[in-house]
């Protein structure tokens, strides 16, 4: 069995001060690009789960969503790296879906079908909710984020201040 980078997209990949409704407002965080090749030359198997609610919330259109991701897939691509699947939840948020995050669904989902030992994977995201998603899929996880996580359990397995940064905590 394979293993696995699960990425968020929105604060980990890309920056998220401003929505992201159009491939033209997609902008890499400064070290994203290195970091993703880098993972794939680790030998990982590279996916994005993304939850982007503001499709069920009628803010933007699934084919622009597409759009934005074909974008990103292509410029990683040409810049040395992979990603093997972006899986996004469109649901809008509150309503019960398993693919949600905190809700694992998407990681699981995609481990099943790619064939991924969970146990030797990671989940990096800025949001605890991508953190809860990582444990209760069984995989490690890496927070990137601003929020201050004291006080809360559980608590994720590594930090880092980037994508980048959080290589260096993925065996």
């Amino acid at each position: 069995m394979k293993k696995a980078v699960f990425l968020d997209r929105d604060g980990v990949i890309n920056d998220n001060s401003r929505p992201v409704n159009h491939y033209s407002q997609f902008h890499f965080i400064e070290g994203a690009l290195d970091g993703i090749k880098q993972l794939a030359e680790k030998g990982y198997e590279i996916f994005v789960v993304t939850n982007q609610g503001g499709v069920g919330l009628g803010y933007m259109k699934k084919k622009a969503l597409d759009e934005i991701h074909h974008h990103m897939v292509t410029i990683v691509k040409e810049n040395g790296g992979q990603i093997t699947e972006v899986k996004a939840c469109t649901h809008r948020p509150n309503m019960g879906c398993h693919c949600r995050k905190p809700e694992p669904g998407m990681i699981l989902d995609l481990g099943e079908k790619h064939h991924i030992n969970l146990k030797k994977s990671y989940m990096i995201g800025d949001f605890y909710t991508d953190i809860l998603a990582g444990m209760k899929a069984g995989v490690k996880t890496i927070y990137i984020g601003k929020e201050d996580l004291r006080g809360k359990a559980p608590q994720p397995d590594y930090f880092a201040c980037s994508l980048l940064d959080a290589i260096k905590s993925v065996e």
